[in-house]
């Protein structure tokens, strides 16, 4: 899958039993990418973006679930941000209030984190990424705005968002990000952290029309929702 814009790079990428999405964002004309919640297949990562000939120049973690940055899940381990720090290391940009859940999770350093708020950019090549914080399914989890494409983690799916029922969540938390995202132009293209819909990715504006999560119009309304 790709943007229909000659300057940006987003890929999908469907990596994991899990049906996670890995993404690539970046600029054409610098041939440089970061990668969004590089896990589970790192090796094979790597080896698709020196195909491509892009350089890659950072990480960037929607939340710190290890099925999306690696590490101990249930009596396994999965590949993640450290084992790609080893191979290309790169700086990993977490929300602050993530950087904590990253560090534990993952075993990095300090120094590899770059700690972002809502509203920071990273430039990559010619292609401006803005961090947007959207908490609920964990206190730091992120989203990434490239021009009109949505990269929502685990915040919002095609059709559903994220749980609310782990440590951290908070299902207030999680209406208001909603409502955050909902306000963006229904031509925004959104792509999700996890294969979970009928269609892989959808406009801001198509998963309005089948999000019941999105028709949530008051708090009380949201949290009987919620149980």
């Amino acid at each position: 899958m790709h943007a229909a814009d000659n300057e940006l790079i987003v890929e999908q990428i469907q990596i994991g039993p899990m049906a996670n999405f890995t993404y690539l964002v970046g600029s054409r004309s610098a041939r440089q990418v970061a990668v969004v919640d590089p896990a589970w297949d790192i090796d094979g990562l790597l080896a698709h973006i020196a195909e491509k000939g892009y350089t890659l120049t950072a990480a960037l973690a929607t939340h710190y679930h290890p099925d999306h940055i690696g590490g101990g899940m249930r009596g396994h381990n999965i590949a993640g941000v450290t084992d790609l720090l080893e191979r290309n290391p790169v700086k990993v940009y977490a929300h602050r209030e993530e950087a904590g859940g990253v560090r534990k999770v993952t075993g990095i350093s300090e120094s590899d984190l770059v700690k972002v708020d809502s509203g920071d950019k990273l430039s990559v090549g010619a292609v401006e990424i803005e961090f947007l914080h959207t908490p609920g399914h964990t206190p730091g989890s992120q989203c990434f705005r490239i021009k009109n494409t949505l990269v929502s983690g685990d915040t919002l799916f095609i059709d559903g968002c994220g749980r609310v029922d782990l440590p951290g969540s908070d299902a207030e938390q999680m209406y208001h990000s909603l409502q955050k995202l909902k306000a963006l132009p229904d031509d925004t293209l959104l792509l999700p952290g996890h294969n979970y819909g009928a269609v892989p990715n959808a406009t801001m504006g198509e998963a309005k029309q089948i999000n019941a999560y999105l028709a949530v119009k008051d708090l009380p309304t949201w949290q009987q929702v919620m149980g």
